[in-house]
């Protein structure tokens, strides 16, 4: 098997589960995963099968989320699974003031990741530190978020907002709604959070585990295949000769004045060869082989 899963994660379980679950039902030992989403969180969750857990690194970055902020309270982990450590009445709050200040999480911003997170300081993960009640001093970070909007209000005593949010790598959605309820003086914690997008799977197209182990029993299963998981990248089809020579390691001269970087390779059969990487910087370029997938 040989190919990508558009997984709909369930809430309740971790990616690292999901990627046991999907080992266990096809049977096959080499499965990863792109982008992991917290235990609590639902939603696309990409998962690469066989040979394609080598091209996980190749796959677009860009995220989309649906996430619904409480404002009112603060949590130790910026979301409900953690304890409250500070509770204020947000009743006072519109979605006029909400959407005053929701600008300043759009572009280019600055965000501390939160204390309970994968990250590694030190080669120690943030969330064992967090655990040992340990002291931590997190740098913040460029992130980027494309588009935020909001679909839903409820006022109340614990306001809530429902977003859309549109970003790219390693942006926590925990630490918007965090710094949100800072900058309205009420604090805000992360209510729920589905993944619409992500690495080039859309939500409407992804299966559930109980799906996939229907498909997977009626021998229907359908994997997404590298070549068009990997459609963003340019493609350059090598005829026989040159396609052999690069599947066994060597570097191709080639002229391809529009491309550069990572490319997906082609067999002119139309097999998927691999990814290579075009150095145009020489006087010919040249097409060096990164990941190979073919045997020729």
């Amino acid at each position: 098997m040989f190919g990508f899963v558009n997984l709909n994660k369930p809430a309740g379980l971790t990616s690292h589960d999901c990627v046991m679950r999907v080992r266990r039902l096809l049977k096959i030992k080499r499965v990863g995963h792109a982008g992991t989403l917290d235990p609590a969180a639902t939603g696309v969750l990409p998962i690469a099968v066989g040979k394609a857990t080598r091209l996980l690194q190749f796959l677009p970055q860009n995220k989309a989320y649906l996430a619904t902020i409480r404002l009112g309270v603060r949590t130790t982990t910026d979301d409900l699974e953690g304890e409250a450590i500070a509770i204020a009445e947000a009743d006072r709050l519109t979605l006029q003031d909400v959407e005053a200040v929701l600008g300043q999480f759009q572009g280019k911003i600055q965000q501390i990741p939160p204390n309970y997170s994968a990250i590694q300081v030190e080669g120690r993960r943030l969330y064992d530190l967090a655990r040992k009640g340990e002291d931590i001093q997190v740098a913040a970070r460029t992130v980027e978020v494309h588009e935020i909007a909001v679909k839903d209000w409820r006022s109340g005593k614990f306001a809530e907002l429902d977003v859309a949010i549109a970003c790219g790598p390693g942006t926590y959605i925990r630490s918007i709604a965090r710094d949100l309820g800072e900058i309205l003086q009420v604090g805000g914690t992360l209510a729920a959070l589905q993944r619409t997008f992500s690495s080039g799977f859309s939500l409407t197209e992804s299966l559930t585990l109980e799906t996939l182990e229907a498909n997977t029993q009626e021998q229907c299963l359908e994997l997404t295949p590298p070549d068009l998981a990997l459609k963003h990248l340019g493609m350059v089809v090598l005829p026989a000769s040159a396609a052999l020579r690069w599947c066994q390691g060597q570097a191709i001269k080639i002229h391809t004045p529009n491309l550069n970087g990572f490319v997906r390779v082609k067999h002119e059969d139309g097999r998927f060869l691999g990814i290579g990487q075009i150095n145009s910087s020489q006087p010919e370029a040249v097409l060096a082989p990164q990941v190979v997938q073919a045997e020729i």
